[in-house]
This record gives C-alpha cells, structure tokens and sequence, in this order.
C-alpha cells in the first residue's frame, strides 16, 4: 500500500463530499439567503463561497496551474458583497473542481507532497500557509479551511430553512 496515494485519495474523498453537502445546501436556500447574514459583524453565504473560491485560487491555482494572482481578499469581507444564488453554486463548483482536480493530478505523482512551491516566492502573508510549507501541508491547510468554511455555509443554510439540509 502506498500511504501517499492512500492520503492523496482520502482527501479527494472528503472533498466530493463536501462538495456535494455544500451544493446541496445551496440549492435548498432561496436567492436572498445568499446575501443574508446574522449580524454585522458575521459572513453571508457569498462572503464564504467567495473566501473559498480565493483560497483556492491563492494556494492552488497560481502556483500549480501557474495563474496570475488576482485575489482581492478584503473584498471577500465585504458585507454588500452581491451574488447571486447561480454564482454561488457555480463558484463552490468551481472550487471544489480546482482542488479535485490537482488532487488527481498530485495520485500521479505523489511525491510531489514533500516539495515547497512557494520557494521561488515573495514572502507570503495568509494564514498558515509560509514559503517553506510543503505541497501537504498547503493540502491539509486547505482541507482544515475549506471544512470550516462550508460548516458555516450549512449552519447559515440550517438558520435559513430551520432545519439540516442533508445531501
């Protein structure tokens, strides 16, 4: 058994997984759940699909798919953040694919998990993530913010509907 393939494909696992709870979640609401949120200082579904979607794009697309860096983090925050219900399910799609996707191409070639993208960068200056961290640290990273985050989705989704959407 191959424990960096056997890790690799648990990640890809849980992510289908929660990619499909989130989705769900979302289609469940109606369009003005989308922008709501419980109080000024809290998140609204669009700020945490688009923090998601930043996220990814940040630690993942511009290094392993060598995309410019166009993130603009604050305004992920920003309480009259629009969207509508459509980009937001097509954004968490998206996110998920992204990371699906490099999860995919990191099972052929699992050694990839030890190397440091983020070597031959700038100083980074986001959360956890340092320029010496190594492709599974970012991975483990990304799977503890990615959870966190639809967690919030669905207990936003939950105060919505008053009740758990199930996938």
């Amino acid at each position: 058994m191959d424990i960096a393939f056997e890790l690799i494909e648990s990640m890809a696992v849980k992510f289908r997984s929660e990619k499909k709870w989130t989705l769900k979640a979302i289609e469940e609401l109606v369009e003005e759940d989308i922008t709501w949120s419980p109080g000024l200082e809290s998140n609204s579904i669009a700020n945490l699909v688009a923090h998601i979607r930043g996220a990814v794009h940040s630690r993942i697309e511009t290094i392993f798919f060598n995309i410019p860096d166009t993130r603009d983090r604050d305004k992920e925050f920003k309480r009259e953040l629009e969207m509508s219900k459509e980009q937001a399910y097509k954004m968490t799609q998206e996110s998920f694919d992204i990371l699906l996707q490099y999860l995919e191409q990191l099972k052929s070639n699992p050694s990839l998990l030890l190397t440091q993208p983020f070597l031959h960068l700038p100083p980074l200056t986001y959360s956890q993530v340092t320029n010496e961290t190594t492709v599974l640290n970012l991975m483990m990273a990304m799977f503890r913010e990615i959870h966190y985050h639809t967690g919030q989705i669905g207990y936003l989704a939950k105060m919505r509907k008053g009740r758990p959407v199930r996938p």
